[in-house]
């Protein structure tokens, strides 16, 4: 599982994918695309933008073909969750709906 870090931190790295890429099951991402390093100096929380978010994760499943469990960590809340599941829906997910 992959936490705590937003799309646009993992792309560079994972682009590439491999065979290690169908271990991964699960991801949590962080809302905004500041560093860890700009966050814990932030004053303000940085919750980035829902839509956005739910877009890249939902690209990031041609990397990972076996993604099963999606949440949020830091800065996300119910705006989106609710934009990455109606993304990953709209993407053709055949899981069942709630």
């Amino acid at each position: 599982m992959l936490n705590c870090a937003h799309p646009t931190h993992l792309e560079p790295s994972v682009a590439s994918g491999g065979s290690w890429a169908a271990r991964v099951g699960g991801y949590r991402p962080n809302a905004s695309t500041l560093s860890h390093a700009e966050l814990d100096e932030a004053t303000t929380l940085d919750d980035g933008e829902p839509d956005d978010l739910a877009s890249r994760v939902v690209a990031l499943r041609a990397t990972f073909p076996n993604l099963a469990v999606l949440g949020g960590c830091c800065g996300t809340d119910h705006r989106h969750v609710d934009a990455i599941a109606r993304a990953w829906t709209g993407a053709g997910y055949a899981g069942t709906s709630q």
